[in-house]
């Protein structure tokens, strides 16, 4: 018998997908963070085309804001209330969602991390288990982007606005900056690391009131575009137009700011698909695939005018610049 699409409203959710339409034997759940950020609706649309391809039903389900998990948690246990094969989860934070996942591992339903949000080490002592995780290396992206801002600046007082706290993106890509421009670039004197939560507004206020107190800052590098974006347009509002601007995602406002010379690069990570994979993967695990590693790697690269003007990086097809 055909199994059912999973069609929950929540009052802290948006549904991004109602199903494929096509009768399908499988259906999957899937749950991502922050509805508002372009990001998640991108991997939202690689699950979709994934979904279609592997003739399975899907809904996507996203909570208003990833800085609480609690609203996050309300709709896993909405969502689990329905029947599904497999579930997908974007977690907020790496613990929140526990006792929601342990229902699905006490079920025998398989749970796929995607975008590197859950410690296996972690859940597997919490009762979850965790087939596998796919997503961006979020330490490597922190790596080259401060490779990047040294080979423009070798030496130069440095920026860095983080996202949420207790994130495990945010702080991979705030550590791999930190740790390759301590080992690697001496010359770039880190003069403030400050938590703006994934908001523009307050990523805004931070660039201004650090460029109040240094002057002479020349680098800001933010742990996402729709920061890096703000953090620009704070420092030409402020006059400092020769700023150095990078922030990570490669989503198509920054996209369009790096081509009119507003945001100097971005590291591209490719969350459609990372979405298109993810369900790809479910599907081959619920029949008996492993995968090994355990972390299975998306790419990252680095995008400035220059590189998006050759358009010759082959990697470039998955970002969708729309």
């Amino acid at each position: 018998m055909r199994k059912r699409s999973l069609l929950i409203v929540a009052a802290a959710a948006l549904t991004f997908q109602c199903g494929i339409a096509m009768a399908a034997d499988q259906t999957f759940g899937v749950l991502l963070k922050n509805v508002k950020d372009p990001y998640w609706a991108f991997v939202s649309d690689g699950a979709k085309a994934g979904a279609k391809e592997a003739g399975v039903d899907v809904t996507i389900l996203a909570s208003q804001s990833d800085a609480d998990v609690g609203p996050q948690l309300d709709i896993c246990n909405t969502m689990i209330q329905k029947k599904m094969d497999a579930f997908i989860v974007a977690a907020v934070t790496p613990t929140g969602l526990f006792p929601c996942l342990t229902q699905l591992t006490k079920a025998g339903i398989p749970i796929l991390d995607i975008d590197a949000n859950l410690i296996q080490d972690q859940a597997e002592k919490a009762g979850v288990k965790v087939a596998n995780s796919i997503g961006s290396d979020n330490y490597h992206a922190g790596e080259l982007a401060a490779d990047y801002v040294a080979a423009q600046m070798p030496k130069g007082k440095v920026l860095i606005i983080e996202g949420s706290p207790g994130s495990l993106p945010a702080i991979g890509r705030r550590d791999g900056f930190k740790d390759e421009a301590a080992k690697k670039h001496p010359g770039l004197d880190i003069v403030a690391s400050l938590n703006a939560n994934w908001d523009r507004s307050k990523a805004a206020d931070i660039a201004t009131d650090v460029l109040t107190r240094h002057p002479d800052l020349g680098a800001i590098y933010c742990a996402s575009d729709e920061m890096a974006v703000a953090a620009a347009e704070a420092a030409r509002a402020a006059g400092k137009n020769g700023i150095i601007t990078v922030g990570i995602d490669a989503m198509p406002d920054a996209l369009k700011a790096i081509k009119a010379g507003r945001v100097t690069a971005s590291v591209a990570q490719l969350p459609y698909l990372m979405g298109y994979q993810s369900v790809k993967m479910a599907k081959d695990i619920l029949a008996g695939k492993t995968f090994d590693p355990w972390k299975q790697p998306t790419p990252v690269f680095v995008v400035d005018k220059a590189i998006l003007e050759a358009n010759s990086e082959p990697l470039l097809k998955w970002v969708q610049q729309r």
